[in-house]
């Protein structure tokens, strides 16, 4: 079969394919001490092969540190303030209503894998999240369907169907390890079936909110995570392995969730009219309850930004405040979809509305989340070996949405010459 490898364009920089299959797995919520322990343990000896016959390093991710805006900036090789994805959910200025980010109507520019279509590759972008198959499918003529929903695929809707016969497998519980490993098995399955040579392949961090790098279940899930990684690399693809973000205990000593209810505080000492939007916000409740380490605060018109802000920088558990126009500048995010304030907790905390907004119920382990600057740092591994001035580019600081551009533009054979 022969794969294009006719290079594109597409947001600035111009791709070179390989005339190989090519994947790209995000390992949602996987910070680097969760491959470290697995590995120790001996449970990732394909990882362990990847990493020694081909690259590795740890990469900075965007911020906020959520899925939506990971992803949505992996796929498309340019940072939140191009890609217009500022967190899972988010207030419309517009409108004064709190909406998903969950469609490709949010997207602001072109996706890698829109454009690699555009060139000639079968691409397939696979999640585990119904939410990530909508955002991210902008433009794009390939397969895409989530494990969560695999048994309604239609060639129609998702350019295919019987996907629980092609995996091999019955549609995965979202809430459950399956629910990643169904991903992976279906990406083997369509380079196998040459259906697809150009892959992104998103998990979820169910898991990693469930349990600590170093449990029982963990470790038996990174195990499993392992052999399906290994049959992609089977298939011949060149593969590369990043995150969208890490994951912290979010607990006080005595077990409980740490939450600071910023809006609850901000009426205490403010009055009423500030609003406090959580991006981590989904459908997936029993993940986090909606507790992440970085909100949004719209701020009632009355109030003066900058003492405001001073005011929260002073509160247990707060790492940083950032205005408007810092948060732009230095975060790197979309003005028009932050608030006033961008707030973000320190490792060991989350930040909430109110004690009524958020069903703590759901949570039956101690609370993991993410959203901060402590859960920005993600591995990156790829299956071959880089030029040296990538190598030289990754020592300087590579992030996790690069990760296309590593795997088309710098990866090099063992002798030294360019694989086209």
């Amino acid at each position: 079969m022969r794969i294009s490898t006719t290079p594109f364009r597409v947001n600035g920089l111009r791709y070179r394919p390989p005339a190989k299959p090519l994947a790209v797995v995000c390992i949602d919520g996987c910070g680097p001490e969760y491959l470290e322990v697995s590995r120790y343990h001996g449970r990732m000896p394909h990882l362990d092969g990847l990493a020694e016959g081909g690259f590795e390093t740890v990469v900075r991710g965007a911020l906020p540190s959520f899925t939506n805006v990971n992803n949505a900036c992996i796929v498309s090789g340019v940072p939140p303030s191009v890609t217009g994805i500022s967190g899972n959910f988010f207030l419309d200025p517009r409108t004064g209503r709190q909406l998903m980010m969950n469609s490709s109507r949010y997207v602001r520019c072109d996706t890698i894998l829109a454009a690699a279509a555009r060139a000639g590759r079968k691409v397939a972008m696979v999640t585990a999240k119904e939410k990530l198959r909508d955002l991210l499918t902008k433009d794009l003529d390939g397969i895409a369907f989530s494990s969560e929903r695999a048994a309604a695929a239609t060639v129609e809707t998702h350019g295919i169907e019987n996907l629980e016969d092609l995996v091999g497998r019955p549609q995965p519980e979202i809430y459950s390890a399956d629910a990643s490993l169904f991903v992976l098995a279906a990406g083997a399955r369509l380079i196998r079936r040459n259906l697809a040579d150009f892959l992104f392949l998103s998990l979820t961090d169910y898991m990693q909110h469930k349990c600590s790098p170093e449990s029982a279940r963990s470790l038996d899930f990174h195990q499993a995570l392992d052999r399906e990684i290994g049959a992609l690399l089977e298939t011949g693809a060149r593969v590369g392995v990043t995150a969208d973000h890490g994951m912290n205990a979010k607990t006080r000593p005595d077990g409980s969730p740490n939450v600071v209810y910023l809006e609850s505080l901000l009426r205490d000492r403010f009055g009423e009219g500030t609003r406090v939007v959580c991006p981590i916000t989904d459908p997936y409740v029993v993940h986090h309850g909606s507790l992440g380490s970085s909100v949004m605060v719209h701020l009632a018109e009355s109030l003066e930004t900058a003492a405001v802000a001073d005011w929260i920088r002073r509160l247990p558990g707060i790492d940083r405040v950032y205005d408007r126009t810092a948060a732009s500048r230095e975060l790197d995010l979309p003005a028009d979809r932050i608030g006033d304030l961008v707030v973000m907790a320190d490792a060991g905390a989350v930040i909430g509305r109110s004690p009524a907004d958020h069903d703590l119920s759901v949570l039956n382990e101690p609370l993991r989340s993410h959203g901060g600057r402590h859960e920005v740092m993600v591995p990156m591994l790829l299956s071959e070996p880089l030029s040296g001035e990538y190598e030289a580019r990754a020592a300087q600081g590579a992030r996790n949405y690069e990760i296309f551009d590593y795997l088309c533009n710098g990866v090099q054979d063992r002798a030294g010459k360019w694989k086209e």
